[in-house]
């Protein structure tokens, strides 16, 4: 399949399907549905994703769009693609569907939230667009059906000069990805944990927010901190310069009480918009953290002077 160029449509991050309706070509598949992590999803929200994601790895539109509400949208929020209706999102799968081949691969492999909302961490392998990319989508429900997701992933993953083909020109980007026309539906105690960890994240103070035990990840950087010590050591270093961190404003949440996430914006630096996933334990702590973001608006320079945050001292 061609690489996306900036004249194709949208969709360079759309979780898609994981195995082929060519019955004729050998079995590919995700990992099977107990191998995803979905320890901190309700048991409906979990059969909401891999219900869509076996409708699209069956490449049936009509079957996919069956999953989408007619008031949906959808959007990559790396790329800079924004699809406003369900007719626009089923345009994208009428023009992509039937040219992905049997080996490619579109695979959940983390679930957090609810059957109101959720974080949905997915792959797709290089056969789709190219490139491979790993993304966490944030996906609001409603009655069953999808209402709005919005994808987000690192174009430095895709590999700089590919991503530049894609990405659309600065001046055109969107600013908004249709947050406003859903209101966050995420549990009252996640939307506690989602506005102290961001004011925490803006001064540098996070302490009484980690579990003993949490893990902090950085998808952008690379960069995975063990340990509520550490993380709080961290975060004091590193949150003037961190996009997710000083002058950055929530947007969106979704989730439950175990867990979930929220899209953040932070008009003050390159790398101006991007996503929290958290899970939760028991005692409403913070386990667990992943954020992800465009590294490629940054330099090497800027990525390095982030990652020499990391060193402990």
């Amino acid at each position: 399949m061609e690489e996306l160029t900036r004249r194709d449509e949208p969709g360079a991050a759309e979780a898609v399907a994981v195995t082929s309706s060519d019955s004729s070509a050998a079995p590919v598949g995700p990992p099977a549905s107990d191998a995803i992590e979905s320890g901190h999803a309700t048991p409906q929200v979990v059969d909401l994703v891999t219900r869509m994601f076996a409708d699209k790895t069956s490449r049936s539109v009509d079957r996919t769009m069956t999953h989408f509400a007619p008031e949906a949208v959808y959007a990559d929020a790396t790329v800079g693609w924004y699809l406003p209706s369900a007719d626009a999102v089923r345009a994208m799968f009428a023009q992509y569907m039937p040219t992905w081949p049997a080996s490619a691969r579109s695979y959940v492999t983390r679930i957090i939230g609810d059957e109101s909302g959720a974080i949905v961490e997915f792959t797709d392998t290089p056969e789709l667009f190219g490139r491979e990319t790993r993304a966490l989508a944030i996906i609001d429900f409603r009655d069953g059906k999808v209402i709005r997701q919005v994808d987000y992933w690192d174009g430095r993953h895709f590999g700089l000069e590919a991503f530049a083909e894609v990405r659309v020109p600065s001046m055109e980007f969107p600013q908004t990805f249709g947050e406003d026309m859903v209101a966050s539906q995420c549990s009252p105690v996640l939307g506690e944990v989602a506005a102290r960890l961001n004011a925490g994240l803006g001064k540098g103070d996070v302490a009484g927010l980690f579990a003993e035990d949490a893990v902090l990840e950085d998808l952008a950087l690379r960069t995975r901190i063990v340990g509520r010590q550490a993380i709080e050591a961290y975060v004091g270093r590193a949150s003037a310069a961190l996009p997710y961190g000083s002058g950055a404003a929530v947007l969106h949440i979704v989730g439950s009480e175990h867990g979930g996430g929220y899209e953040w914006r932070n008009d003050g630096v390159l790398a101006d918009h991007g996503i929290v996933a958290l899970e939760l334990d028991s005692s409403h702590k913070i386990s667990r953290f992943t954020a992800t973001w465009d590294g490629a608006q940054l330099d090497d320079h800027a990525i390095a002077g982030l990652l020499a945050d990391t060193i402990e001292r």
